[in-house]
């Protein structure tokens, strides 16, 4: 189970036009935002990266609005490849990864997979991530369980890390689910 103290939020390169012309983009934009306002209830790290974003563009706005900080900038597939990423990491001191951006099949799979083979737990938000196709985004989501990924989505993960339905933080988040 996902629990509060142990769980960090990654955000994955929704940034630029490419936002915009993955497989039901519009859903995944907006699911995202909740479960970015819900980790902020929950006061769980956020860590959020864009690809390349002087050629690709910067975060959906929408999102980043919700988001304290800045992004992590990289060029590499995989968020683990990128220093800066595992130093704030392992900064936060948690083991459990729910994963969400695009694409599914290159810079979340890469990610996932460098996240499991250092002993990382992740948890992908199969409801916040998205390919420019949907075999592309299923095929993503298929070979990071096949490594030992597990599945959830917005409302489980979120309301799996409150665990008790009353108090404030869930009644924001059934706010925010619905």
């Amino acid at each position: 189970m996902l629990k509060k103290e142990e769980t960090v939020l990654v955000l994955i390169d929704i940034q630029g036009k490419l936002a915009q012309i993955i497989e039901n983009s519009e859903n995944v934009i907006q699911n995202i935002v909740k479960v970015v306002k819900g980790a902020n209830v929950l006061e769980l790290p956020i860590l959020w990266l864009e690809q390349y974003p002087k050629g690709l563009g910067l975060t959906v706005e929408a999102i980043a609005n919700e988001i304290d900080g800045q992004p992590i900038e990289k060029i590499t597939f995989s968020a683990y490849d990128t220093e800066e990423f595992r130093t704030k990491l392992e900064a936060t001191g948690r083991k459990k990864i729910l994963l969400a951006g695009i694409e599914s099949h290159i810079c979340v799979y890469q990610t996932a997979a460098h996240l499991l083979a250092n002993g990382y737990e992740v948890e992908v938000l199969v409801d916040c991530v998205s390919s420019r196709t949907a075999e592309n985004r299923q095929l993503g989501i298929d070979k990071m369980v096949q490594l030992g990924a597990k599945q959830t989505s917005v409302e489980m993960a979120l309301f799996e890390i409150q665990q008790i339905a009353k108090g404030d933080a869930f009644k924001a988040i059934s706010t925010i689910v619905k």
